[in-house]
Protein backbone atom coordinates (compact mmCIF):
# COMPACT_ATOMS: atom_id res chain seq x y z
CA UNK A 1 0.00 0.00 0.00
CA UNK A 2 1.22 3.26 -0.89
CA UNK A 3 -0.29 6.92 0.27
CA UNK A 4 -0.09 9.99 -2.18
CA UNK A 5 -1.41 13.16 -0.70
CA UNK A 6 -2.66 15.14 -3.67
CA UNK A 7 -2.10 18.73 -2.73
CA UNK A 8 -1.85 22.52 -3.62
CA UNK A 9 -2.44 25.39 -1.58
CA UNK A 10 -3.99 27.37 -4.54
CA UNK A 11 -8.37 26.39 -5.08
CA UNK A 12 -9.24 25.80 -8.60
CA UNK A 13 -6.16 24.06 -10.05
CA UNK A 14 -7.44 21.02 -10.57
CA UNK A 15 -6.43 18.96 -7.63
CA UNK A 16 -10.07 17.12 -6.98
CA UNK A 17 -10.82 16.36 -10.45
CA UNK A 18 -6.96 14.90 -10.77
CA UNK A 19 -7.67 12.91 -7.20
CA UNK A 20 -10.70 11.47 -8.82
CA UNK A 21 -9.70 11.01 -12.32
CA UNK A 22 -6.41 9.42 -11.52
CA UNK A 23 -8.14 7.05 -9.12
CA UNK A 24 -10.63 5.76 -11.60
CA UNK A 25 -7.91 5.12 -14.30
CA UNK A 26 -6.03 3.44 -11.65
CA UNK A 27 -9.00 1.30 -10.58
CA UNK A 28 -9.64 0.53 -14.54
CA UNK A 29 -6.56 -0.78 -15.13
CA UNK A 30 -6.82 -3.53 -12.11
CA UNK A 31 -5.22 -1.62 -9.10
CA UNK A 32 -7.60 -1.49 -5.98
CA UNK A 33 -7.91 2.25 -4.91
CA UNK A 34 -9.30 4.11 -2.35
CA UNK A 35 -9.96 7.76 -2.28
CA UNK A 36 -10.12 9.54 1.02
CA UNK A 37 -11.45 13.14 0.97
CA UNK A 38 -10.24 15.83 3.36
CA UNK A 39 -11.65 18.90 2.08
CA UNK A 40 -14.48 19.89 4.18
CA UNK A 41 -16.34 20.88 0.72
CA UNK A 42 -16.82 17.24 -0.38
CA UNK A 43 -15.80 17.61 -3.78
CA UNK A 44 -14.52 14.47 -4.44
CA UNK A 45 -17.50 12.91 -2.38
CA UNK A 46 -20.06 14.52 -4.63
CA UNK A 47 -17.77 14.03 -7.54
CA UNK A 48 -18.12 10.02 -6.93
CA UNK A 49 -22.32 10.17 -6.98
CA UNK A 50 -22.34 10.83 -3.18
CA UNK A 51 -24.29 13.08 -0.70
CA UNK A 52 -22.07 14.23 1.90
CA UNK A 53 -23.96 13.67 4.87
CA UNK A 54 -23.07 14.90 8.62
CA UNK A 55 -21.16 11.57 10.84
CA UNK A 56 -20.83 10.08 7.78
CA UNK A 57 -17.25 10.68 6.84
CA UNK A 58 -13.44 10.24 7.68
CA UNK A 59 -14.39 12.81 10.48
CA UNK A 60 -16.25 10.58 12.55
CA UNK A 61 -13.69 8.05 12.06
CA UNK A 62 -11.06 10.30 13.22
CA UNK A 63 -12.92 11.14 16.17
CA UNK A 64 -13.62 7.18 17.09
CA UNK A 65 -17.14 7.53 16.97
CA UNK A 66 -17.08 4.95 13.60
CA UNK A 67 -15.19 2.18 12.22
CA UNK A 68 -13.54 2.61 8.97
CA UNK A 69 -15.23 0.09 7.81
CA UNK A 70 -18.60 1.60 8.16
CA UNK A 71 -17.30 4.50 6.56
CA UNK A 72 -15.41 3.19 3.38
CA UNK A 73 -18.16 3.42 0.41
CA UNK A 74 -17.71 1.07 -2.58
CA UNK A 75 -18.29 3.32 -5.66
CA UNK A 76 -20.12 2.19 -8.72
CA UNK A 77 -16.75 1.53 -10.27
CA UNK A 78 -14.66 -1.98 -9.65
CA UNK A 79 -11.72 -1.46 -7.28
CA UNK A 80 -12.29 1.81 -6.52
CA UNK A 81 -13.50 2.84 -2.73
CA UNK A 82 -14.57 6.51 -1.05
CA UNK A 83 -13.59 7.37 2.28
CA UNK A 84 -15.92 10.42 2.34
CA UNK A 85 -16.15 14.00 3.62
CA UNK A 86 -18.90 16.17 4.76
CA UNK A 87 -18.96 20.26 5.95
CA UNK A 88 -18.05 19.39 9.56
CA UNK A 89 -14.20 17.95 8.52
CA UNK A 90 -13.65 21.58 9.23
CA UNK A 91 -13.92 20.59 12.33
CA UNK A 92 -10.57 18.88 12.00
CA UNK A 93 -8.43 22.30 11.92
CA UNK A 94 -9.80 23.05 15.43
CA UNK A 95 -9.38 19.47 16.53
CA UNK A 96 -5.63 18.91 14.83
CA UNK A 97 -4.54 22.37 16.60
CA UNK A 98 -5.35 21.60 19.96
CA UNK A 99 -5.12 17.67 20.40
CA UNK A 100 -1.26 16.60 19.12
CA UNK A 101 -2.96 12.85 19.50
CA UNK A 102 -5.62 14.13 17.34
CA UNK A 103 -3.29 14.94 14.53
CA UNK A 104 -2.16 11.45 15.00
CA UNK A 105 -5.41 9.64 14.19
CA UNK A 106 -4.82 9.97 10.65
CA UNK A 107 -1.41 8.99 10.16
CA UNK A 108 -2.53 6.01 11.95
CA UNK A 109 -5.71 5.10 10.16
CA UNK A 110 -3.97 5.15 7.10
CA UNK A 111 -1.19 2.31 8.65
CA UNK A 112 -4.35 0.51 9.76
CA UNK A 113 -6.23 0.24 6.28
CA UNK A 114 -4.44 -2.47 4.80
CA UNK A 115 -5.83 -5.03 7.37
CA UNK A 116 -9.36 -3.93 6.72
CA UNK A 117 -9.26 -2.75 3.10
CA UNK A 118 -6.32 -3.76 1.45
CA UNK A 119 -6.09 -1.10 -1.76
CA UNK A 120 -2.61 -0.65 -3.49
CA UNK A 121 -3.15 3.02 -3.40
CA UNK A 122 -4.51 5.18 -1.45
CA UNK A 123 -4.78 8.90 -2.53
CA UNK A 124 -5.80 11.86 -0.05
CA UNK A 125 -7.41 14.79 -1.46
CA UNK A 126 -6.54 17.67 0.43
CA UNK A 127 -8.21 21.35 1.41
CA UNK A 128 -6.51 24.15 -0.94
CA UNK A 129 -5.18 25.60 2.27
CA UNK A 130 -1.89 25.95 4.15
CA UNK A 131 -3.73 24.51 7.17
CA UNK A 132 -3.04 21.91 9.74
CA UNK A 133 -5.16 19.06 7.86
CA UNK A 134 -3.17 19.67 4.40
CA UNK A 135 0.18 19.83 6.51
CA UNK A 136 -0.71 16.58 8.29
CA UNK A 137 -1.76 14.43 5.56
CA UNK A 138 0.91 15.58 3.76
CA UNK A 139 3.49 14.90 6.81
CA UNK A 140 1.41 11.06 7.21
CA UNK A 141 1.26 9.95 3.17
CA UNK A 142 4.57 8.45 1.63
CA UNK A 143 4.72 11.30 -1.30
CA UNK A 144 2.99 14.35 -2.62
CA UNK A 145 1.10 14.73 -5.91
CA UNK A 146 1.13 18.13 -7.10
CA UNK A 147 -1.60 19.08 -9.82
CA UNK A 148 -0.26 22.97 -10.94
CA UNK A 149 -2.49 24.81 -13.45
CA UNK A 150 -1.06 25.97 -16.64
CA UNK A 151 -1.98 29.61 -15.94
CA UNK A 152 0.78 32.50 -14.33
CA UNK A 153 1.63 32.35 -10.86
CA UNK A 154 1.63 28.62 -11.32
CA UNK A 155 4.42 28.16 -9.33
CA UNK A 156 3.06 30.12 -6.12
CA UNK A 157 0.79 27.11 -4.86
CA UNK A 158 3.90 24.80 -5.11
CA UNK A 159 6.62 27.33 -3.76
CA UNK A 160 4.37 26.53 -0.61
CA UNK A 161 4.14 23.03 -0.67
CA UNK A 162 7.85 22.56 -0.85
CA UNK A 163 8.17 24.63 2.12
CA UNK A 164 5.87 22.46 3.81
CA UNK A 165 7.99 19.52 2.64
CA UNK A 166 11.11 20.74 3.47
CA UNK A 167 9.81 21.73 6.90
CA UNK A 168 8.90 18.24 7.74
CA UNK A 169 11.75 16.43 6.10
CA UNK A 170 15.19 17.50 4.95
CA UNK A 171 15.97 21.63 4.80
CA UNK A 172 17.83 21.37 2.22
CA UNK A 173 16.56 19.22 -0.35
CA UNK A 174 15.42 21.24 -3.26
CA UNK A 175 13.12 19.63 -4.37
CA UNK A 176 12.48 17.53 -1.78
CA UNK A 177 12.55 13.72 -1.70
CA UNK A 178 8.74 13.26 -1.04
CA UNK A 179 7.52 15.16 -3.79
CA UNK A 180 6.45 12.44 -6.05
CA UNK A 181 5.48 14.58 -9.45
CA UNK A 182 3.83 17.58 -10.95
CA UNK A 183 0.68 16.99 -12.81
CA UNK A 184 0.02 20.09 -15.55
CA UNK A 185 -3.65 20.38 -15.52
CA UNK A 186 -6.02 22.92 -17.94
CA UNK A 187 -3.40 23.20 -21.02
CA UNK A 188 -5.25 25.03 -23.41
CA UNK A 189 -4.14 24.14 -26.96
CA UNK A 190 -5.41 27.53 -28.06
CA UNK A 191 -3.31 29.48 -26.21
CA UNK A 192 0.70 30.23 -26.20
CA UNK A 193 0.69 31.04 -22.15
CA UNK A 194 0.07 27.56 -21.35
CA UNK A 195 3.11 26.29 -23.40
CA UNK A 196 5.20 29.06 -21.96
CA UNK A 197 3.76 27.56 -18.49
CA UNK A 198 4.63 24.03 -19.12
CA UNK A 199 7.80 25.23 -20.49
CA UNK A 200 9.00 27.13 -17.59
CA UNK A 201 7.82 24.62 -15.10
CA UNK A 202 9.75 21.92 -17.00
CA UNK A 203 13.02 24.41 -16.75
CA UNK A 204 12.30 24.71 -12.95
CA UNK A 205 11.83 21.40 -12.41
CA UNK A 206 13.23 18.87 -15.19
CA UNK A 207 11.87 15.33 -14.66
CA UNK A 208 9.75 15.90 -11.37
CA UNK A 209 6.70 17.29 -14.38
CA UNK A 210 5.03 14.10 -15.42
CA UNK A 211 5.17 13.99 -19.25
CA UNK A 212 1.25 13.61 -19.38
CA UNK A 213 -0.41 17.31 -19.59
CA UNK A 214 -4.12 17.32 -18.66
CA UNK A 215 -6.22 19.38 -20.97
CA UNK A 216 -8.53 22.31 -20.59
CA UNK A 217 -12.15 20.00 -21.43
CA UNK A 218 -15.93 21.12 -21.16
CA UNK A 219 -16.56 17.15 -20.57
CA UNK A 220 -14.07 16.99 -17.86
CA UNK A 221 -15.89 19.85 -15.89
CA UNK A 222 -19.04 18.41 -16.75
CA UNK A 223 -18.29 15.13 -15.40
CA UNK A 224 -18.43 16.13 -11.46
CA UNK A 225 -22.15 17.01 -11.76
CA UNK A 226 -23.41 14.07 -13.05
CA UNK A 227 -20.85 12.42 -10.27
CA UNK A 228 -18.85 10.42 -12.44
CA UNK A 229 -15.36 10.58 -13.05
CA UNK A 230 -14.51 11.38 -16.87
CA UNK A 231 -13.85 7.84 -18.13
CA UNK A 232 -17.23 7.25 -17.32
CA UNK A 233 -18.81 10.10 -18.53
CA UNK A 234 -17.22 10.95 -21.45
CA UNK A 235 -14.34 7.29 -22.01
CA UNK A 236 -13.46 8.54 -25.46
CA UNK A 237 -12.43 11.86 -24.94
CA UNK A 238 -9.38 13.63 -24.72
CA UNK A 239 -9.42 14.12 -20.83
CA UNK A 240 -10.47 10.84 -20.44
CA UNK A 241 -7.47 9.26 -22.76
CA UNK A 242 -5.11 12.07 -20.97
CA UNK A 243 -6.00 10.83 -17.06
CA UNK A 244 -6.01 7.01 -18.58
CA UNK A 245 -1.84 7.86 -20.30
CA UNK A 246 -1.26 10.05 -16.86
CA UNK A 247 -2.22 6.71 -14.77
CA UNK A 248 -0.02 4.72 -16.95
CA UNK A 249 3.23 6.63 -16.38
CA UNK A 250 1.91 7.15 -12.55
CA UNK A 251 2.28 3.11 -12.90
CA UNK A 252 5.88 3.10 -14.20
CA UNK A 253 7.11 6.21 -11.37
CA UNK A 254 5.94 3.93 -8.96
CA UNK A 255 8.20 1.10 -10.25
CA UNK A 256 11.17 3.07 -10.67
CA UNK A 257 10.93 5.69 -7.90
CA UNK A 258 11.66 4.39 -3.86
CA UNK A 259 8.95 6.16 -1.92
CA UNK A 260 10.48 6.58 1.82
CA UNK A 261 7.95 6.16 4.37
CA UNK A 262 7.34 8.57 6.55
CA UNK A 263 9.38 8.51 9.73
CA UNK A 264 6.90 6.26 13.18
CA UNK A 265 7.32 9.36 14.88
CA UNK A 266 4.05 11.04 12.85
CA UNK A 267 2.22 8.54 14.49
CA UNK A 268 2.35 10.69 17.97
CA UNK A 269 1.43 13.76 16.33
CA UNK A 270 2.56 15.82 13.70
CA UNK A 271 3.18 19.88 14.58
CA UNK A 272 2.28 22.63 12.72
CA UNK A 273 5.19 23.69 10.58
CA UNK A 274 6.23 28.06 11.09
CA UNK A 275 6.21 29.90 7.98
CA UNK A 276 8.85 32.89 8.68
Amino acid sequence: MRVFAVANQKGGVGKTTTAINLAACLAEMGHATLLVDLDPQANATSGLGFIPNAGESVYSVLLGRKTVEQQVRPTAYARLALLPSELNVAGCEIEMAQNDEFRGRLYQLLRSLPVVFPHEFIFLDCPPSLGIVMTTAIASADAVLVPLQCEYFALEGLTRVFQILQELGNPRENPPSRLFGVIMTMFDVRTNLSQQVVEDVRRHLGPLVFDTVIPRSVRLAEAPSYGKPIIAYDTAGTAAQAYRKLAREFLVRVQKKTITTPPSGYSKGVSQPTYG
